[in-house]
This record gives C-alpha cells, structure tokens and sequence, in this order.
C-alpha cells in the first residue's frame, strides 16, 4: 500500500496523472511529408486543462521532417482540434495541428485546409468520411 502511494505521488509530481499538477501537458501532433505523424509536447503551466482558445500556434523545423527547405525551415502549426491525452490521462491533451508557411499559406502537406474549404461549399451535404 505504502509502494502504491508513492507511486501515485510521483506520478501527480510529473503530470501523469490529473493529480495536484498545475500545468497541463499539450502533445501537439501533425502530419508531415510523408503522411507519417509528429509530435512535441508544450507544457502550458497554471492550467489543469485547456480548450482550444487556450492554445497558441507553435513551430518546429521544416527540414527535419521534410516539410521545408533548409534556408526557409520555420514551419508553424496551428492547433485545430482537442482531445483528452489518452496516453497521460488526467486533464491532459492531444492538440491536433495543421502546418503553414510563416507568412500563412498551408504548405503542401496540408490537406486539412483544401479539405475544409471544400467541405464548407457544401455545408448542405454530409461527407462520407472524416478528417483527423
């Protein structure tokens, strides 16, 4: 009982669980070149959860994942959607990104922006599958 405890305590110390953290952790996930998916983790500190609203763009290296040249590699990622971390539990987070140039255009990658201006011309029909 007493191992179960410290465990407990050691895992509301670093996030694991939604314990007594005051930070929340947002596994920001994209898509890059490839199709494969990446991620990086913010830690967003004084929150125990967050909305959408709450999330601020962030950026990685283009190059690394070859979603840029190495001259131009900022590639910023956008947050779209929300989801409870199912992996961390607690009030954590999977922040489901998009992918543009600094100066906001979607780079190639990016099917979700074309998908959505399509899909929001026929806002009277029901798609057939899903987007995420």
């Amino acid at each position: 009982e007493q191992e179960e405890q410290e465990e407990q305590e050691e895992q509301e110390e670093h996030g694991t669980m939604g314990g007594g953290s005051d930070y929340t952790l947002a596994e920001y996930v994209w898509i890059d070149a490839d199709g494969g998916t990446r991620c990086k983790t913010k830690v967003i500190p004084g929150k125990k959860g967050v909305k959408l609203a709450d999330l601020p763009d962030w950026n990685f290296d283009g190059s690394s994942t070859g979603q840029a040249p190495g001259e131009d590699s900022e590639v910023i990622i956008k947050p779209e959607r929300v989801y409870k971390d199912p992996f961390r539990g607690g009030h954590h987070v999977l922040v489901m990104t998009s992918c543009w140039t600094p100066k906001g255009e979607p780079i190639p990658s990016n099917t979700r922006t074309p998908a959505e201006k399509l899909f929001n011309e026929k806002l009277d029909e029901e798609p057939w599958f899903g987007i995420e």
